[in-house]
């Protein structure tokens, strides 16, 4: 794609692999031969559109949330369990003073 971009029609491995040492990533020969192969004749930006569409028919969400809390005035679900006391939490202790540096982190 940036070989295109650049003016490059129709970009060779060499091309591909200068891109990719540019930014410092070393290229492995034998895939950017594939893709050389499997995208030659082809327009970069007819491949990419056919790319999109198959990618926006994917499914990738993951599924539905579980409801939380029932609506107001609405029944609680009758399979979730019975929601327990929840338990008083013990008053944090102060925080100690700093006095032997004579200042706060935040003073």
């Amino acid at each position: 794609m940036l070989a295109v971009l650049g003016g490059n029609s129709s970009p060779d491995a060499a091309a591909i692999t200068k891109i990719l040492a540019s930014v410092g990533v070393a290229a492995d020969a034998d895939k950017i031969n594939k893709l050389v192969s499997e995208l030659k004749g082809k327009d970069i930006n007819d491949v990419i559109a056919k790319g999109s569409t198959k990618l926006a028919s994917l499914s990738v969400g993951g599924g539905s949330a579980p409801s939380a809390a029932p609506a107001k005035g609405g029944k609680p679900d009758a399979a979730a369990p019975a929601k327990k006391e929840e338990k008083k939490k013990d008053p944090e202790p102060e925080e100690e003073e700093d006095g032997e540096m004579g200042f706060g982190l935040f003073d």
